[in-house]
């Protein structure tokens, strides 16, 4: 398992990176002092799991989840326990306080496990393909709406809705708004799981229960939950090849 820790104090690193050495199938491959300095460590390195602090200076743990396209597994480590009900409506794995008991660390790994065997197997056969940092429906993505937050799984997203300078994301009975252009999402969105339906919408083909002529040229598309969403004459013909055999 690769692991990153993120934490501003070089000694709470250091305890940390300490602690994960027992393990021998922990692999600690780097440390970040600071939000920015995390967020380019997260991409070159795709770690399975972040070791995060939450209070670091100018930007918290929490708003480093809120920047990031691909959000690893999270594990908190943090002197603070006021943040732990916030953590857990994150799907954050565990909630570490600081100083870090060895009992609970070996808890908070063998959850971990746990996690990574019950997804799909990321097996040597695979790790290549992150080079093209595309989101696929196996990914989880960090959503932040005012004071709520979730982690999502895309499999689990069936719509995204440009409103003005947002995008709205739907799933469940969520509606959270990102900050967001729909055209730098759909740059991100692999074309095999998710299709611009027109200008203002975005859905996941995982979700298609019924296709329908519409005005012009168009179609109707029904998602399961009952959305219809219009695709627009331009992209119906390349629709239309995608969905038949």
């Amino acid at each position: 398992m690769r692991a990153l820790v993120i934490d501003d104090e070089r000694l709470a690193r250091k305890e940390l990176i300490n602690l994960l050495s027992q393990y021998d199938h922990v692999e600690v491959v780097g440390e970040a002092t600071n939000v920015d300095d995390a967020k380019e460590k997260i991409d070159a390195l795709l770690p399975d799991v972040v070791f995060l602090d939450i209070q670091m200076p100018e930007k918290t743990g929490f708003e480093l989840l809120e920047e990031l396209d691909n959000v690893p597994h999270v594990i908190f480590t943090t002197a603070y326990d006021e943040y732990a009900l916030k953590a857990f409506q994150v799907n954050a794995l565990d909630y570490l306080l600081k100083p870090i008991e060895p009992k609970r660390l070996g808890e908070a790994i063998e959850r971990l496990q746990r996690k990574l065997k019950d997804q799909s197997p990321k097996n040597s056969e695979n790790e290549g393909f992150n080079d093209s940092k595309k989101l696929t429906l196996d990914d989880q993505v960090f959503v932040k709406d005012g004071d709520r937050c979730w982690f999502v799984k895309l499999v689990n997203v069936r719509l995204f809705e440009s409103d003005g300078n947002y995008i709205k994301v739907y799933f469940e009975n969520n509606k959270p708004m990102i900050h967001k252009s729909l055209n730098a999402l759909d740059e991100r969105l692999d074309e095999k799981s998710f299709f611009r339906a027109s200008r203002k919408h975005i859905i996941n083909l995982s979700w298609v229960e019924a296709i329908e002529p519409w005005f012009n040229g168009g179609l109707v598309v029904t998602l399961k939950g009952g959305d219809r969403i219009e695709v627009s004459r331009r992209q119906a013909a390349r629709f239309k090849d995608m969905m038949s055999l």
